[in-house]
């Protein structure tokens, strides 16, 4: 069995800083963008930071990615990098390719607010577990998800989900009333727009309807499939 190796406070910094320096020769974006996390977080003790959670699981997956991405950065040839590439799921493809490079590229809007909300412990992912009883369906109908705190916070995507034709599909569920719903839904579709994501899903659902959680996968992994490019598709079950 593989064990598993968790990154501790103190690691995390010296990772950060052993990134920064890879990146700084490799790709500026994502140099600049590891700097700002680090300037955020340098000022915290190890315990201090180990205490917050959110900040933490956001700081491995962050050093994951950073990493991954480097890795595709210093491979000389596209045919090389499309096969490493090809050992990725679509959702995997989707992120490595197209929305991790915007999101180091492009200014955040949000970024300076939902790293507040994660310092502060503001942000408590409430819905985690319906998000991943859903995820835990997909992959066992032979779908694949990707979930990262950067797609929820900055891109208002709970899940990207890839179904039997390998579409990647960025997904936002709530459990809000209709009435509510509507600038919600604004919001929504104004954020993927400009991330140029280019087809999204909207569900609301009822948590106290009988099988809502199949009704869910089911609307997931058909839109995946069949939504056209240029459609923000809102949905309620």
């Amino acid at each position: 069995m593989e064990v598993i190796y968790i990154l501790q406070a103190k690691e995390i910094k010296a990772q950060l800083k052993s990134l920064i320096q890879g990146a700084s020769l490799v790709d500026s974006d994502l140099a600049k963008r590891l700097d700002e996390v680090n300037k955020w977080i340098k000022h915290l003790k190890p315990g201090t930071l180990t205490a917050k959670k959110f900040v933490m699981l956001f700081l491995r997956q962050l050093i994951k990615d950073s990493q991954i991405f480097l890795i595709i950065k210093s491979i000389p040839k596209e045919i090389e990098r499309e096969s490493y590439y090809q050992k990725m799921t679509p959702t995997e493809q989707y992120w490595y390719k197209e929305l991790f490079p915007k999101w180091l590229q492009e200014k955040d809007p949000k970024f300076y607010i939902w790293k507040q909300k994660l310092m502060s412990g503001k942000f408590t992912q409430e819905d985690r577990e319906i998000i991943q009883a859903i995820a835990n369906q997909i992959k066992l109908n032979q779908g694949t998800v990707l979930q990262r705190y950067i797609v929820d916070l900055s891109m208002a995507t709970d899940i990207i989900v890839s179904g039997s034709q390998e579409k990647p599909l960025c997904i936002q569920l709530t459990s809000l009333s209709k009435k509510f719903a509507k600038d919600k839904v604004e919001k929504w579709q104004h954020t993927l727009v400009f991330w140029e994501i280019d087809r999204g899903l909207f569900l609301s659902y009822n948590p106290g309807k009988k099988y809502f959680k199949n009704e869910l996968v089911k609307t997931i992994l058909d839109n995946s499939d069949n939504l056209q490019k240029g459609n923000y598709l809102k949905c309620s079950l």
